[in-house]
Parts: C-alpha cells; sequence; structure tokens
C-alpha cells in the first residue's frame, strides 16, 4: 500500500542547534515551497537550507488564522508546506489547533519529532535522568503563568514523587519552583541544572542546588528561555546497570562467571 503524500509537515528542529535537526526534517525543509517557522524560538540557520524559490516567513508575529491561510494558499496552488517550530512538536508546540484545521479543511500533513530541550539540556550537563535503583522516572511539566495548569498538575503534587523533572516555561518564577520543590519533599541539597538557550550560541549551564536556586538565576540573569532539570540521585553512591554486569544474562549474551 503507498502511504498517502502529505502536503504540511510540522518539523521540530530542536533547542537552537541548527545540526540537531533530524535529516528528514531537513530533507522536508529543503523540498518546501513554504517555510513557516517561528523565529523568536527557531534560528534562522535552521531553515537556511531551504531552496531557493521558496517562501521563507517567520510567523512570529502572526496569528493562527494567518498562518493557517499561508498554508492554505500553498497547498490549493500543488505545494508543500515546512511547518517548523522549536524541540519537539508534541510538547508545548501548539500543534494541536492547527492539525485540527487542517484536518477540518482535508490537508494531510505529517509530524517529525525533534530533540526537546530536557535532552539538550542533560547532554550539556553529561548527567543522566535515570540512575539504576535510584530514579526511574523523568517527568515533563511546567509551572503556572499566563497559561493554566490543572490543579492535579501543581508542580508541589508532582515533586512528591521525587522523581526527576524537567520544568519548562518558569524562568520567571524561581522562587516558586524553590517552594513548589521543597513542599513536595525534595531536600534542599538536590542537584538542579539550569539551561539557558540550550543549542543557541550564547548557551549557559547553570549547576546549583534546590537552595541556591534563586540566587543562580538572579546571578545569571536569567529570565526566560531556561530549562530547569531537578536531579534526585545524582550524588548517592552509584549502582551500575545491570545490562553489562557478566553474570547478567541477555539475549545476545550468556552469563559469564
Amino acid at each position: 500500500m503507498n502511504k498517502k503524500i502529505s502536503h504540511v509537515h510540522f518539523i521540530g528542529a530542536g533547542p537552537g542547534d541548527p545540526e540537531l535537526i533530524t535529516v528528514k526534517g531537513q530533507r522536508y525543509i529543503k523540498e518546501a515551497d513554504l517555510v513557516l517557522y517561528a523565529g523568536s524560538l527557531v534560528p534562522e540557520e535552521s531553515v537556511a537550507c531551504a531552496k531557493e524559490d521558496a517562501k521563507v516567513i517567520d510567523s512570529s508575529s502572526m496569528t493562527l488564522a494567518e498562518t493557517h491561510s499561508l498554508i492554505l494558499e500553498t497547498v490549493k496552488s500543488g505545494g508543500r508546506v515546512a511547518r517548523v517550530h522549536t524541540g519537539d512538536p508534541s510538547l508545548y508546540g501548539a500543534i494541536k489547533e492547527q492539525m485540527i484545521l487542517l484536518d477540518r479543511d482535508g490537508v494531510s500533513y505529517e509530524i517529525v519529532p525533534g530533540v526537546t530541550a530536557a535532552f539538550a539540556a542533560a547532554a550539556a550537563a553529561k548527567i543522566a535522568f535515570t540512575l539504576p535503583e535510584k530514579v526511574q522516572t523523568l517527568i515533563l511539566t511546567r509551572m503556572e503563568g499566563r497559561t493554566p495548569v490543572p490543579d492535579r498538575e501543581r508542580l508541589r503534587d508532582l515533586s512528591r514523587h521525587n522523581a526527576a523533572l524537567a520544568i519548562y516555561l518558569s524562568a520567571a518564577d524561581p522562587d516558586g519552583i524553590v517552594e513548589a520543590l521543597l513542599a513536595g519533599g525534595y531536600s534542599r541539597e538536590t542537584p538542579v541544572v539550569v539551561a539557558h538557550r540550550v543549542g543557541w550560541s550564547d548557551e549557559m549551564v547553570v549547576v546549583t542546588r534546590i537552595s541556591g536556586l534563586s540566587k543562580a538565576v538572579r546571578d545569571a540573569d536569567i529570565h526566560k528561555q531556561a530549562i530547569f532539570l531537578v536531579l534526585p540521585g545524582q550524588k548517592d553512591d552509584p549502582v551500575f546497570s545491570r545490562l553489562y554486569s557478566p553474570e547478567f544474562s541477555h539475549g545476545f549474551r550468556p552469563e559469564r562467571s
């Protein structure tokens, strides 16, 4: 069965480094007749591979209706669209409302995943979210701001799991983060990584503890475009994974005595 050709491609461009876009995402940008990208978060370098005669438009100042109109105009004329989002489109990417309009108008589309800021920040800080026998869960969330958060998902309540956390879109309220984490039961000494504009040329990675988080954010003059990684278990005595232990057998390696 032939796969249906998509006319619109939502592409995760990664957190800022143009080299972190996927090969598939870059190919779709090269093939597109219209490239719509969120210029406030996606650098121009990420869409610089667009073909010479393509329309390349920064959508930062546009409304949903305006972007949809441009997409429809291109598709109706037989063209293809690359809708380029920061990070991964499925996470805080505001793609649901765009897909609803495309479904309504019978326009086919595809989503190309991208590297989200949490994973780019972990790589930059050289940390692992999951630690054998210590931490096996990562929660991706945000503090309430102009966009509300459901009561059941408030940071104070999520903190009770004492899992690793990646907190997005919350740089304006570091004091609120600290208050919620401590109320949820994290130790004041729990390590925190603050990654500002990770993947960009002016990337900044600050390593601190919950107790010093607010001061670290103020000292670094960070007000937006930051992600907070809360990392329980990092300072504990390490437990090595059994996967590479000679006593641990699996389908590709017998137990070794």
